[in-house]
């Protein structure tokens, strides 16, 4: 709110600094007020910094800082870290808190020299940098935070570079902490011991297969799809060249889970394209990550839960390995939650703003699921439209199943009563 942090030295608004601080905390991307013009850089440097720990996590960053000062870890502070990263045991938790920052250092340091090659010809040095360093760190958070003005990634639809490099960026948050060291350690063992690809692969756990597989597969599925709902729409991409038209399909099915940047307007989209963006923005990136979302192994076990039961399978197997029943209730748990508070959110905002349907339900969506897409609609909510934006940013981040288990209180595990089983009819 302060002066200092607004281009014209003014105070800025409560709702609208709190709705920026949200949205960058959040990573999530929607707007109230054009970023780059509206704010100083000081402003802009506090919007990085909040993306960045919003990214990373809020426990990591705080525990990095702690590690930094020197400060001793206690065990219930190893156990909050432990939980925070969804590890198993608390053994070697420093060493991988560290192995994290060094590595989205190299992979934030190389995106933004690659952004650098394009920035730095076009906005001088000093700019271009700032600039690169900026969007390469709110590409890998997936938060879509830009500052070039008010049309996101438009102007670069068709440059390559720019659009690839940040679809590098977007995947390689989204993968999850995980997945990258077990990759890396996996990849470089095989190329040590010569094996094949396919070999190498196989040699990953079943986290890291799961992500991959289902990652991939959205990533072409929607690519596929939008294209060809869009190859004729002037309004998005009928009027691009095919290799246009086949990157910013690709763009736009990565971009869609959770990044938030775009590179043609959304309200132009055809009804089926935003139906499509509806699914791929709820299911978001991968557990461990910087993406929100219900998650891609989330939305994975749930429907393979309900293909357990249409099966009447005693037990669910995935590449080879039993899913515990614990892990099957929570998917189906974290989903049904995420679709309930979505559908409650959507008719706050469509009763207390006069928009329709469609966009309402795109905006909460994207909200939720820390995207940050929008069909124009973000700077023309009212109070009220904002501030369930705003807890919309808030649950998608934190989850809303987390909330609920929070405002439960105790929960009574061992009850030694035991209940006759009651006769009742489903379906």
């Amino acid at each position: 709110m302060l002066p200092f942090a607004s281009a014209d030295g003014s105070w800025t608004g409560f709702i609208p600094s709190l709705f920026t601080a949200t949205t960058s905390a959040c990573v999530t991307g929607l707007t109230v007020v054009n970023v780059a013009t509206h704010y100083s850089l000081l402003g802009k440097i506090i919007i990085l910094l909040l993306i960045q720990a919003g990214g990373l996590g809020i426990i990591t960053v705080v525990s990095m800082i702690m590690l930094i000062t020197q400060k001793k870890f206690s065990i219930a502070d190893r156990k909050m870290l432990q939980e925070s990263l969804n590890l198993e045991t608390d053994v070697g938790v420093l060493k991988l808190l560290i192995r994290i920052f060094k590595d989205v250092a190299k992979v934030e340091t190389f995106g933004a020299a690659v952004y650098a090659i394009d920035f730095i010809p076009r906005f001088g040095v000093a700019r271009g940098i700032w600039y690169s360093v900026f969007t390469s760190i709110s590409a890998f958070c997936n938060a879509g935070i830009d500052i070039f003005g008010d049309s996101s990634l438009i102007e670069y639809h068709d440059n390559p570079l720019i659009m690839i490099n940040t679809m590098f960026l977007i995947v390689m948050g989204g993968l999850g902490y995980v997945v990258w060291f077990d990759m890396s350690e996996k990849i470089k063992y095989g190329i040590k011991q010569k094996y094949s690809p396919v070999i190498i692969f196989k040699r990953f756990n079943e986290h890291t297969k799961l992500v991959l597989s289902v990652t991939f597969a959205l990533i072409i599925i929607g690519a596929v799809l939008i294209f060809i709902a869009e190859y004729d729409n002037i309004y998005t991409i009928g009027h691009f060249s095919l290799i246009d038209k086949i990157i910013n399909s690709f763009f736009e099915s990565v971009t869609l889970r959770t990044a938030g940047f775009a590179s043609f307007a959304q309200e132009n989209m055809t009804d089926f394209s935003c139906v499509i963006s509806y699914i791929w923005m709820f299911i978001g990136g991968s557990p461990i990550g910087t993406a929100g979302g219900v998650k891609t192994v989330t939305i994975y076990l749930a429907l393979l839960n309900i293909i357990s039961y249409i099966r009447d399978d005693d037990q669910t197997i995935t590449f080879n390995r039993r899913v515990t029943e614990e892990n099957m209730r929570k998917a189906t748990v974290i989903v049904s939650v995420a679709a309930f508070t979505i559908v409650v959110l959507t008719l706050a905002l469509i009763s207390t703003n006069p928009i329709n349907m469609q966009d309402g339900l795109y905006e909460i969506i994207s909200a939720s699921a820390t995207v940050g897409l929008t069909r124009g609609l973000t700077g023309s909510l009212n109070l009220a439209g904002q501030l369930i934006i705003i807890l919309a940013m808030y649950l998608g981040r934190i989850g809303p199943i987390s909330l609920a288990i929070f405002f439960a209180g105790k929960r009574h595990k061992n009850n030694k009563c035991k209940y006759l089983e009651g006769s009742f009819f489903v379906g």
